[in-house]
């Protein structure tokens, strides 16, 4: 129950952070979601520096992990919004858009996940 509870609280975190990110930068004029595509970029880093953390001489505990990268993290990013923003270019024959934005996502992302990584192994723990 414990640890339903901290995916909970962490999740609800991420959520509320990633709405206000949304609010203000996503773009309703044009329908570019700089909102949503920071915060995917942003949760990508952190779960990298989060799971980097959590391997490197167990720095740390079960309970923080699940809090903070699949609570927290999990709430934060979003692949719902970013498939329904796909869906929104592709339906409006923005394939330009949908191709920057889609490939855009994937490469940033995992360059976050990696760059989280690698940043850890400098971390004095």
């Amino acid at each position: 129950m414990k640890s339903i509870l901290l995916v909970f609280f962490g999740g609800g975190f991420g959520s509320v952070l990633r709405y206000i990110i949304g609010k203000y930068l996503n773009n309703v004029e044009n329908g570019i979601p700089y909102g949503t595509f920071l915060a995917n970029i942003l949760g990508s880093l952190l779960i990298g520096i989060i799971l980097g953390l959590a391997a490197k001489n167990d720095s740390l505990t079960q309970n923080q992990t699940l809090l903070l990268a699949t609570g927290f993290c999990g709430g934060f990013t979003t692949f719902s919004a970013f498939a329904h923003e796909n869906h929104m270019f592709l339906k409006s024959g923005d394939f330009l858009s949908f191709a920057i934005y889609t490939i855009a996502s994937f490469v940033f992302g995992f360059l976050a996940v990696f760059l989280g990584l690698y940043v850890v192994r400098f971390i004095e723990t």
